[in-house]
């Protein structure tokens, strides 16, 4: 029996899905690198390699969505309901990568609002906070000031725009809800990765700063308590984000289904 799939399915069938495995494994592999390139600071290296990393998930599942192959056939247009974005987003993870993405901003904010250089790293300003320490000046770092953050704003000001297009391209063109609701899912996992691996690293920063002396003082131990809840969700996020990029159909977070959207 002659196969009468097109050429152009058989080779496209799966290429979302090999686009996201690569972006992951490019990611990976260029975070290695940068965590092992030659630096005078060790944090440097490491914010590097986390934005990387975030950032080659994020390009994956964009190509790989790109690549998706769009139904041939004539697709019926009528529904119950507009379609909206947020009804193709993951709608118990997506508030909480959002609360995330606010938390990552504000202590973005407030790192280089309060960062400043050391004395003994001129040149390098927004590295660390300085606090007073029995009556003498100490300073306390690494510190997510401008130094650090800087990677880290670019990245989510390039990675988020884009997949807030992605989802918007998504919701409303052609495509089963299935479908379109895999794909969504595979973006929102990606743009999980990109913001929970940053909270991560700032609480990790945070937390090696307040730690390292006795002089944080009353408001660095409230800080303490704040963000370890934060970087705990944070490790949860990035494992739900992870999976969800390398299949989106093995995770669950679906609200019970009044078949609206079955209309294509």
């Amino acid at each position: 029996m002659l196969d009468t799939v097109p050429l152009q399915s058989r080779l496209l069938d799966h290429a979302d899905h090999y686009a996201r495995w690569s972006g992951l494994a490019i990611g990976i592999v260029a975070a290695q690198q940068l965590v092992m390139m030659e630096s005078g600071d060790i944090t440097i290296p490491l914010v590097f390699a986390i934005t990387a990393f975030g950032l080659c998930a994020v390009v994956g599942v964009l190509l790989g969505d790109a690549l998706t192959l769009r139904p041939q056939e004539a697709v019926r247009t009528a529904s119950l309901a507009p379609r909206l974005v947020r009804n193709h987003v993951p709608p118990r993870m997506a508030p909480l990568l959002l609360l995330q993405a606010a938390s990552l901003v504000a202590l973005l904010v407030m790192g280089a609002v309060t960062a400043s250089s050391g004395p003994d790293r001129t040149g390098g300003a927004g590295r660390v906070i300085n606090v007073a320490c029995q009556g003498m000046g100490a300073s306390l770092g690494p510190w997510p000031g401008l130094y650090y953050s800087g990677p880290m704003f670019a990245a989510l000001a390039v990675g988020t725009p884009a997949c807030v297009w992605a989802l918007r391209r998504i919701a409303y063109g052609p495509g089963d809800y299935q479908q379109r609701r895999d794909r969504a899912w595979a973006i929102t996992g990606a743009w999980g990765l990109l913001v929970s691996s940053q909270v991560l690293l700032v609480v990790l920063m945070l937390l090696v700063a307040l730690t390292e002396t006795a002089c944080a003082g009353l408001l660095g131990a409230v800080t303490i308590v704040a963000i370890c809840p934060l970087g705990l969700l944070s490790l949860f996020t990035f494992g739900w984000s992870l999976v969800t990029v390398v299949a989106p159909r093995a995770v669950d977070d679906e609200v019970a289904d009044d078949g609206t959207f079955a209309d294509e």
